[in-house]
């Protein structure tokens, strides 16, 4: 009888048990699990530097490659595990392949979430010694839960409908379910395998076994945050209601101006938030943000005849500013782990450190050129880094807002000076303070390296945005 599957993808996020199923279908005779084989940021392992022959960079160049290869490994139905920002070429490689056997491992969003946060502070992401066991408990974050819940639901939600349209069905196991030799081989006979386990594997120790509430060092965050969402929203998936928009967690509201402002990432987001708490007299923190739908719902209710409104920037500003801060700085806001990877993976010429006076105006001219280079690939769908709301078009960030409710107004940086203020006042707020203007990038401003081909380049990019809202060429 031909088998079922010529390959397995485990659908996971961090903190959910992945590492344990994976060490126990690698038990099973006949199985490999290769790790997160489609990591952009490394192959398989941290430490590795191939799968069966196939390099990252060989990966990154045709990751149909690689399955290809993990297909053909003789007697062996290979895998690996795929979290929701790896390469997204292959979601749609295995998605759409009735031959790859999809195996859903969840686990409740608030579990991972505090597990993460722990493995975050003791540095510690596996366990196969209890006396080595390092503790220390969470600091719940309440903006940043609802975006982690954001990303599963999403993901699961593109999981659930990609195979109900496709008519195939996959393989759901909930983190309770890993304790169950029962339940692991009977997913052994679901991948058509024939060898069964006598018992789980016993190297990987649970690191966190307490209720979830005592591992949090401000439980009455959690209670506040939690009443907020729908509890059922919870649930184990793939059943996730409702279906949320990807950015409330980042809209801001007034406290007392009916105001409703919703952010594009990589804009002006400081200057007017800054505004508006001016605008209520609060502190920037004092305003209202981190909701989810039902609360989103709840404010508009409470007020009546708000007015809500986002704002574009010049798609080259907002390049620009995104790679001085994003890219090449380091620290707190910048992207890290994809800093270090378009340094080493796609030869991104910035210094490992922090730029300093050996970084010259020609070297940024050449880094943010190859930047661009790099996004047009990304923005493609071409390579394996996730594509950032912080780059993604605009005309993309608006389509998103319209599945919650379209913004009434969409401003443009350049006009924030009369346009909010004038907002304001037919808000019945007479003396609106004025709107500060954004600070130049640095080390260098773009009106300094700024010429034609960066002008072709970033039209080429952001060609969308500039023909939705008619953005004229760049200029200092």
């Amino acid at each position: 009888m031909t088998a079922a599957f010529d390959y397995f993808i485990v659908f996971a996020e961090m903190r959910t048990g992945s590492n344990f199923l994976e060490t126990n279908l690698n038990a099973f005779d006949g199985v490999g699990c290769h790790g997160e084989a489609f990591n952009p940021h490394f192959i398989g392992y941290p430490n590795s530097d191939n799968i069966l022959g196939v390099t990252q960079d060989m990966r990154e160049a045709d990751p149909a490659r690689l399955i290809k290869q993990i297909k053909a490994d003789p007697g062996v139905l290979g895998g690996f595990r795929y979290f929701h920002d790896h390469d997204p070429r292959v979601l749609d490689l295995a998605l759409e392949d009735p031959r790859c056997a999809k195996i859903i491992l969840t686990r409740n969003p608030l579990d991972s979430y505090v597990s993460w946060k722990i493995a975050r502070a003791t540095g510690q992401w596996k366990l196969t010694d209890v006396k080595r066991r390092k503790e220390a408990k969470a600091r719940f974050d309440a903006a940043e839960f609802s975006e982690h819940v954001e990303a599963l639901q999403d993901f699961q939600i593109t999981l659930l409908n990609r195979l109900q349209k496709s008519g195939q069905t996959g393989f759901y196991l909930a983190y309770e379910d890993l304790q169950s030799v029962e339940v692991m081989n009977g997913l052994a006979r679901w991948l058509g395998v024939d060898a069964q386990l006598d018992g789980l594997d016993e190297g990987l120790k649970r690191q966190n076994p307490a209720p979830v509430m005592s591992k949090v060092e401000n439980p009455d965050v959690v209670a506040e945050a939690l009443a907020g969402m729908d509890r059922f929203n919870l649930g184990r998936t793939p059943n996730f209601e409702p279906r949320r928009g990807p950015a409330v967690p980042g809209y801001v509201a007034g406290v007392v101006t009916p105001l409703l402002y919703l952010p594009i990432k990589g804009g002006p987001e400081t200057e007017v938030v800054t505004w508006m708490a001016g605008l209520d007299k609060v502190a920037p923190e004092g305003l209202i943000t981190a909701m989810n739908q039902k609360q989103l719902r709840q404010w508009k209710r409470g007020n009546p005849g708000f007015r809500s409104f986002t704002v574009l920037r010049h798609p080259a500003a907002r390049v620009h500013s995104v790679f001085c801060h994003r890219i090449l700085q380091k620290g707190a806001g910048s992207f890290g782990s994809i800093r270090e990877t378009l340094r080493r993976q796609f030869k991104l010429p910035i210094p490992k450190g922090e730029p300093d006076t050996s970084y010259s105006k020609a070297d940024h001219r050449e880094a943010f050129g190859q930047f661009l280079t790099f996004l047009q690939a990304n923005l493609a769908g071409q390579t394996s880094v996730r594509i950032s709301a912080d780059w993604a078009s605009q005309a993309q960030a608006l389509a998103g807002f319209a599945e919650l409710g379209a913004p009434d107004l969409v401003l443009r940086e350049d006009e924030l000076q009369q346009d909010l203020p004038t907002l304001a006042q037919r808000l019945g707020r007479n003396t609106p303070g004025e709107v500060s203007v954004s600070q130049p990038d640095t080390p260098y401003r773009l009106d300094e390296i700024w010429d034609a081909d960066l002008e072709k380049q970033v039209r080429t990019l952001y060609q969308r945005d500039y023909v939705t809202f008619g953005f004229a060429p760049w200029r200092s």
